[in-house]
């Protein structure tokens, strides 16, 4: 046993290394201190000082002698900042210590269970053994096939006071029969329960260290200086208040009790390191408390502690004590007041604002026993780039509600009984509101915290009323676009503010302004209008756009996701309050209206403020008759194929036929698929501005006409404006009759992904195929960013669905690399970065023997279907012979290898993503079809035979659906067309009576609870490299039929629900779980591990020192009030920029122009999102050139005689604000302020709204030179 003579509780401890790397630690005990530490292997540091029992036991390792001496701190060394380098680490000190073995010296201690019935719960064995401890972890065991082996595991933390596992046999109350005889064993330690310094490896912590304070204050910054506490809970020895440090999650934890309706509440709050940038010292000058200051930004995870026997899951096999943490929304004495009150950003009077009140000061009482760990944690800290800093005068605001309320809410006409005269009670109850606009703009600023309340005197509303609301809206939008807080908020009426910054230019005539909100567990955001392209509804109540509010529920960072438990049940009952009570901001109260089919996935809804003659139930009667659709989430997605993102062809009528479907089995082998003339294709061409040859018009276009919807295939036996319907495409009676197109058809590279690589992988592709294509991909890379020909070659193969790689191409043959143009370069970058990001995290491999394209149907009737009675071509066949079983398809590339039409014969992989099940993926034939030869870049499907083959790949079918097509035979399985999953959609759920909003909205809710689709496919993707049979094992057989259920969800209405027992055991390390622990992930030796491990990260860094491109500088001799046009156009771009890039969380306005985006704020798929925002770029750019050529007086983007001279003055702009900022950046680079970050530089991308311009301007300045 280890003695301390002289008694001090702060040890510094550097252990020598082991004699032997076989030997056992053994444990120590060591007096005075005040926690459960456990060292880990020996070269380590920690502090041994924690505070909550009285004894401290430590495990050390086996060694020859130790020296274990003590350093003192004194207590103004507690967190205290350092001076111009990191503090020297501490060096052992003082007196020897002698060891004891003992199990009660470890963190936790781990009990292993055998003899467990297979259908025994976590439940029944928490019950037994919380009698002998606290329980923190259960977990039923499986083997590798998914059976329970009749073993658990029980962990405890703290070690149980007694060894009762000593006592053989343990017996155990089972509630459906007799107790069951069990035998417990104790095992080893599993880890060391420190953690590893990031920065230095001789350096580990504890796991978590906890620190008791005596009281905390929630509040907000009133000043850089003052906090305005608006809570305060003293801990009055109640042990309730805790700040803990969990090196193990990442993050800071405060834990406190608070009364709420007279019953003490154990609460707590998490802040991931991530999400903290510096944690404030108060300096108070006294001897007596430490305090500590933590500001943020956005608000933290808030979770009450219930009961734990009452949060076990019959069905799952794994049950920690976190389960036990349910989220909060609300603190609030009076919970009932939510039931029926909007969402604001005032709330009805809380306890704690957990949403606003986001600073917080903690106040510790100093102490000897506290000194080292309070150093230990600033170490820790600093460790993970969290500043920790001194704050002098700092002061405590008393709380007191803000008066700005009352200056800009609607009067409300009451009885004066305090008097005052009558000319100031008429000037009260008549002071004009702010307008609406402007009203919208400040309640952005605030629920950002760009201004808060209390800030803002009657002076300032006053002023902000007095000026033009243009300018006031001007003024507001700035702030919100420099994201920073003001504090002296009179400041920003001296603003100077270019005109048009902030300001919302003219838009395309398909295009709107779109106020949005999000709205999230503790509080909502206001975002700033962006431009969106239209959909039905917001066209025809064009004059009331301003009164649509676009809704988006999320969590405090990304997306709200589902769950078995109960844990969310807060969260989504505050979703469900805001669907039906609505969104209150100023005199306007936004009501629910309906949610689009991509909205409703993406958690989102369309909310309307009615006015005296429109009420959202008006504009759904407008929207079509769906009084006999008897099924809620058939009625849902309805309404919302209203909501869809379309252009209108306003300029024609087409005249529509009805024809039948093709129907055999219960199978609709037309399913969402019709004609369209060649004639009508050109006009829509010609509308949408896509310049197009007849003999280049895209084949097929996806639609919507009134109630109908699909894709229509273009077909030579119609003329003129001539379409047909189909039955399956009619959907309801609509009340106006539009063609509005959505997209149309065009080649797309292949990619593969990691759900088809595991799939191809389980039946029979070998592992080398994919690792030599990904290597040949890598290895271009970077030779591409200097050779041109090399990324040439790179871009026009692997095409995305954008076009933008197509554009970039085009931007090379201009010759911008080689002239090395700082936006060239940059883009080139980006792009790279892109595909090295999405091979390492997707495994998206560009296969060059493939498209990614729009399914259609054969309308001749001529290609081979799927037959059951033909029998499953084997491996072991002669080849000519599997090939000829298989079904047929007819798919043409508009440009084959020799730059012409091409069609592709032979077989070939056909599927549709994702593809989960190891019959998703077909192998077909293509063949030639001479009367299909009109159809390009589209996959022509059979409509004869049993079955349609897209049905077989993951239920597809063929209304707008894009599939995979493979002719690589390196990529063709040994196993071909196994058995398909049966797609059958689960019964709809008829309601019996009309349907209300307020179903609507319970299905909204009950779809985020319970959508698991995310999740299913990440636990498939998991099992199906932890399991020996892959995606052919019962668990991810099960887990592919959940996800089928999981996307009709949207059609049936009925959830999937993943139970617990197919969450994966263990995590492959190429899923990057960092937050689980690590005896949960191995290193995955499997397909997708090894090209997990080919890659590696190479980050975006743009190019702003690089000299801009001469050939545009020197083209035209540019006049200044050309030159000023253009900055303030700039600035307008500039400002809409921002907004998308705030709106979608994307770092970067090279992300937004090119749509290479890095990373968002994952409302969406990353595939779904670069479609998105292809179409928010696009109307982006076609906004702006429209501007550009007006101030111009162009007729057109492509006057190069007016617009040549405007785009070199648009280029000459921003060349000149670049180089100016470097210029200054070097200047305080050279002072030693460091000055240059690249997030902070001014846009670029402007002038390249005309890229094909800029480059017909430089290469005509070429030739020009040479000449």
């Amino acid at each position: 046993m280890f003695t301390f003579a002289d008694g001090e509780t702060t040890v510094a401890v550097r252990l020598p290394p082991y004699e032997s790397e076989t030997r056992q630690p053994q444990p120590i005990t060591l007096f005075k201190a005040t926690s459960t530490l456990r060292t880990p292997e020996p070269t380590s540091f920690v502090s041994m000082t924690d505070l909550d029992p009285p004894d401290i036991k430590v495990n050390l390792p086996r060694y020859p002698s130790s020296v274990l001496r003590t350093q003192e701190r004194g207590a103004n060394a507690m967190l205290k900042p350092p001076a111009t380098s990191s503090p020297a680490r501490a060096r052992p000190l003082g007196p020897i210590a002698r060891r004891e073995d003992d199990w009660r010296a470890w963190i936790e201690l781990r009990l292993r269970v055998v003899g467990v019935p297979a259908d025994i719960t976590t439940g029944e064995l928490w019950a037994c053994f919380t009698r002998h401890g606290q329980v923190a972890q259960i977990e039923i065991m499986e083997d590798s096939r998914g059976t329970r082996d009749g073993v658990a595991k029980v962990t405890y933390n703290p070690p149980p006071p007694h060894p009762f596992w000593q006592i053989q046999p343990f017996f155990v109350n089972l509630c459906h029969g007799p107790r069951a005889s069990l035998r417990l064993f104790l095992e080893p330690p599993r880890r060391t329960f420190y953690h590893l310094s990031p920065v230095d490896p001789m350096v580990k912590y504890p796991e978590v260290m906890t620190l008791p304070a005596d009281s905390i204050d929630f509040g907000f910054m009133y000043d850089p200086r003052t906090m305005m506490a608006m809570h305060t809970i003293n801990d009055g020895g109640r042990a309730g208040l805790r700040y803990k440090q969990s090196m193990l999650h990442r993050e800071t934890i405060v834990e406190f009790r608070l009364d709420v309706n007279g019953r003490p509440e154990l609460f707590r709050f998490s802040i991931p390191f991530a999400h903290l940038e510096v944690i404030h010292r108060v300096n108070t000058n006294s001897d007596i408390t430490i305090e500590l200051l933590v500001s943020l930004p956005t608000p933290p995870r808030f979770f009450r502690k219930l009961e734990e026997r009452d949060t076990h899951d019959a069905k799952a096999r794994y049950w920690a004590e976190n389960d036990a943490w349910y989220r909060q929304t609300d603190i609030t004495h009076t919970p009932a007041d939510l039931k029926s009150s909007p969402v604001a950003l005032k709330k009805p009077s809380p306890i704690i604002d957990i949403g606003r009140w986001t600073t917080y000061r903690l106040v510790f009482k100093k102490s000897p026993e506290k000194d080292g760990l309070f150093s230990l944690i600033g170490q820790a800290l600093r460790d993970y780039n969290i500043s920790i800093k001194e704050l002098t005068d700092f002061r405590i605001a008393s709380h007191r509600e803000p008066a700005v309320w009352k200056y800009i809410d609607k009067p409300i006409v009451a009885l004066h009984s305090l008097g005052g005269t009558l000319e100031e009670l008429l000037k009260e109850e008549t002071v004009p509101l702010l307008p609406f606009a402007v009203r919208y703009q400040l309640e952005v600023c605030i629920s950002y915290g760009y201004l808060n309340e209390h800030n803002l005197s009657q002076a300032f509303v006053e002023k902000l009323k007095d000026i033009e609301p243009a300018k006031a809206q001007d003024i507001l939008e700035y702030v919100a676009n420099q994201e920073k807080r003001i504090f002296d908020t009179m400041d920003l009426f001296n603003l100077k503010i270019i005109k048009g910054s902030a300001s919302r230019p003219p838009i395309p005539h398909y295009c709107a302004y779109v106020r949005s909100a999000t709205v999230t567990p503790s509080t909502i955001y206001f975002n700033s209008p962006t431009v969106e392209i239209s959909n039905r509804v917001i066209r025809h109540y064009a004059e009331h756009a301003d009164r649509f509010l676009r809704v988006r529920f999320t969590d405090e960072k990304g997306k709200i996701y589902s769950t078995e438990k109960d844990t969310m049940d807060e969260v989504f009952t505050r979703v469900k309050r805001t669907l039906r009570n609505g969104i209150t901001i100023g005199d306007r109260h936004y009501e629910f209206l309906a949610f689009g089919n991509s909205q409703f996935r993406e958690n989102g809804a369309y909310f309307f403020a009615p006015t005296h003659h429109l009420h959202p139930r008006h504009i759904r009667n407008w929207m079509g008759d769906f009084d006999e659709i008897p099924y809620v989430a058939q009625y849902a997605a309805r309404l919302g194929q209203c909501f869809s993102t379309t252009r209108a062809i306003i300029g024609t009528k087409p005249k529509d036929e009805e024809v039948e479907d093709v129907e055999r089995n219960g199978y609709i082998f037309t399913d969402g698929v019709a004609k369209i003339s060649p004639f009508l294709a050109q006009f829509i061409m010609s509308e949408l501005g896509v310049a197009r040859s007849s003999a280049e018009l895209p084949s097929v276009f996806q639609f919507r006409y009134g109630g109908c919807k699909g894709i229509l295939t273009i077909s030579p036996d119609l003329t003129r404006q001539e379409i047909t319907i189909r039955r399956s495409q009619y959907k309801f009676a609509a009340r106006t009759e539009t063609l509005e197109i959505i997209r149309w058809s065009q080649f797309a590279a292949a990619n593969l992904n990691r759900q088809i690589i595991v799939v191809l992988s389980t039946l029979g592709v070998p592992d080398g195929v994919f690792l030599e294509k990904q290597k040949a991909q890598l290895a271009n890379l970077e030779p591409a960013m200097n050779n041109e020909q090399i990324a040439l070659a790179m871009l026009q193969k692997d095409i995305d669905p954008n076009q933008m790689t197509l554009t970039v191409a085009g931007m090379i043959l201009d010759g911008f690399q080689k002239f090395q143009e700082p936006f060239m370069m940059s883009i080139l970058r980006l792009w790279r970065a892109w595909c090295i990001k999405y091979l390492k995290e997707k495994a998206r491999i560009t296969i060059e023997k493939g498209a990614f394209v729009f399914g259609c149907v054969d309308e001749t009737a001529t290609l081979r279907g799927h037959f059951n009675d033909t029998p499953v071509p084997k491996p072991d066949e002669d080849y000519d012979d599997r090939v000829k079983k298989l079904p047929e398809v007819f798919i043409q590339l508009s440009k084959g290898y020799d730059n012409k039409p091409s069609v592709i014969l032979g077989p070939m992989l056909l599927a549709r993503n994702p593809s989960l099940h190891p019959g998703d993926i077909r192998v077909v034939r293509g063949v030639d079809v001479q009367a299909l030869r009109h159809l390009k870049d589209v996959v022509v499907v059979p409509q004869t035979g049993d079955r349609p083959i897209v049905n077989m790949c993951s239920g597809g079918d063929l209304d707008g659906d894009d599939y995979l097509v493979i002719w690589d035979l390196e990529l063709l399985p040994r196993e071909w067309n196994h058995p398909p999953m049966d797609f059958t959609p689960a019964q709809k759920i008829a309601l019996g009576r009309p349907i209300t909003p307020d179903d609507l909205t319970s299905f909204f809710v009950t779809y985020m609870k319970n959508d698991n689709l995310s999740k299913i496919a990440v636990a498939h993707l998991a099992l199906a490299d932890f399991m020996e049979d892959g995606v052919k094992s019962t668990k991810c057989l099960k887990l592919a039929e959940l996800h089928s259920t999981a996307v009709d969800y949207t059609k049936s209405g009925v959830p999937a629900r993943m139970t617990r027992d197919l969450a994966p055991p263990k995590w492959p390390h190429f899923m990057e779980k960092a937050n689980k622990p690590k005896d949960n992930i191995y290193h995955s030796r499997k397909v997708l591990g090894q090209l997990f491990d080919q890659v590696e990260r190479v980050d975006f860094i743009p190019v702003f020192r690089a000299p801009f491109d001469m050939r545009i500088l020197r083209a035209y001799n540019i006049e200044p009030k050309m030159l000023k046009d253009a900055a303030v156009l700039k600035r307008q771009y500039e400002a809409a920029m921002r907004r998308i890039m705030a709106q979608h969380a994307i770092k970067t306005e090279f992300e937004v122009w090119s749509t290479f985006v890095m990373s968002h704020s994952k409302a969406s798929n990353d595939y779904k999102f670069h479609e998105e925002i292809g179409r928010i770029s696009k109307a982006l750019k076609d906004g702006f050139r429209a501007q550009c050529c007006k101030v111009a007086g162009a007729t057109n983007p492509d006057d190069i005689k007016a617009m040549g001279p405007f785009v070199v003055a648009m280029y000459t702009v921003t060349a000149n604000e670049i180089e100016e900022a470097v210029e200054r950046a070097k200047a305080k680079d050279a002072g030693g302020e460091g000055g240059f970050r690249w997030e902070k530089m001014p846009m670029m991308s402007f002038p390249w709204l005309f890229q094909g311009m800029l480059g017909r301007i430089a290469n005509r300045t070429l030739i020009e030179f040479e000449l």
